[in-house]
């Protein structure tokens, strides 16, 4: 096993187990992490092989990662619970607040739960960006239109992941519901003067998150270039709303992040911001350009913060959740939100 600090990159793999190529690459000391997909994924037993396979590469083991909101965003389905958009969850804060942000810390438990019982480390979870109504990409993903129902969903949601034994990335940082295109495929700009983003901000400043995800929007209040590459946006997180975690880049191989130039110039403005782990994802062809060309000087402060997010102790194994009375209750109550 090699041991070596995380670097600032999370990368992916094409298939359903590693390749001689993947694990050369995985051991770069210029990665600190792989992000999953849909495509690495067949069933539970698969999952916990292939993340069995990525921890024994490294020490301190890659941090594996995986986009697991609940609705249209949950890479693996079969054999997990069924999660619900975060929207019905402030669906159901507004009949009844209490009720709301119990079944969201029910939702944010057997997340963790069953992620971790799988090998996987962390989820980037929960978004935190207001539901303007126009969104091509946020819609039913945001909890609420309003910042308090917002902040009271998602603290309950991270006390879930906490008890599952996962850490907590809000995003996109500083907001992406305003604006109507999905950075996916398009550059948003957000031209509202910096006053009337307060309420997009307000959960940044109230919730304890271990991570936030900025994103691939410009700001003109702020800055010309997207939050991901702005060392003004980066430098507001750290220096105003004093957040001590790991910042994260959305995808850079999104067409938002095709503002700065090639993959090569976004990994290496995206670091000169400020961002501690750069996902590059969808890209393999960059990826081998990036581990072969950048020749970052890393910042030991920020291996140390990825390191943080590895979770502090070992999680249960399957067949032991589904013996757990905790578990068993949070998956019966998530059911009947899906009913």
């Amino acid at each position: 096993m090699k041991k070596r600090p995380l670097g600032p990159l999370m990368i992916d793999i094409a298939g359903t187990e590693l390749t001689d190529l993947d694990r050369e690459r995985l051991c770069h000391p210029l990665v600190g992490g792989i992000i999953l997909f849909s495509r690495n994924y067949v069933d539970p037993a698969q999952l916990t092989a292939l993340t069995a396979d990525i921890h024994a590469l490294r020490s301190p083991a890659l941090l594996i990662a995986v986009d697991h909101e609940g609705g249209r965003v949950q890479r693996f389905r079969e054999g997990f619970t069924r999660l619900p958009p975060m929207a019905a969850l402030g669906r159901l804060w507004d009949s009844d607040a209490a009720q709301g942000c119990e079944a969201a810390r029910q939702v944010g438990y057997v997340l963790a739960a069953e992620l971790r019982a799988r090998g996987v480390d962390y989820a980037f979870t929960p978004v935190l960006d207001l539901d303007y109504g126009p969104s091509r990409v946020i819609g039913d993903r945001a909890f609420h239109r309003r910042p308090e129902a917002v902040i009271a969903l998602a603290t309950a949601l991270c006390e879930g992941l906490k008890q599952g034994g996962m850490g907590s990335c809000g995003k996109h940082f500083p907001g992406h519901g305003y604006v109507v295109p999905d950075s996916h495929v398009e550059l948003p700009v957000d031209d509202r003067p910096f006053v009337a983003m307060q309420d997009d901000l307000e959960p940044y400043r109230q919730l304890s998150l271990d991570g936030v995800m900025a994103a691939h929007v410009i700001y003109n209040c702020m800055d010309c270039n997207t939050a991901v590459f702005s060392n003004k946006w980066v430098d507001y997180l750290r220096k105003q709303i004093k957040f001590e975690g790991v910042i994260f880049t959305d995808d850079l191989s999104m067409a938002g992040a095709g503002v700065v130039g090639d993959m090569l110039a976004r990994v290496e403005t995206a670091y000169a911001a400020g961002c501690d782990m750069l996902l590059v994802c969808n890209a393999p062809d960059a990826v081998g350009e990036v581990l072969t060309r950048w020749k970052p000087l890393v910042d030991a402060q920020r291996s140390q913060r990825i390191e943080r997010l590895l979770p502090a102790a070992s999680a249960p194994t399957w067949e032991e959740l589904q013996t757990d009375s905790r578990y068993r209750s949070a998956h019966q109550a998530v059911n009947r939100l899906m009913a």
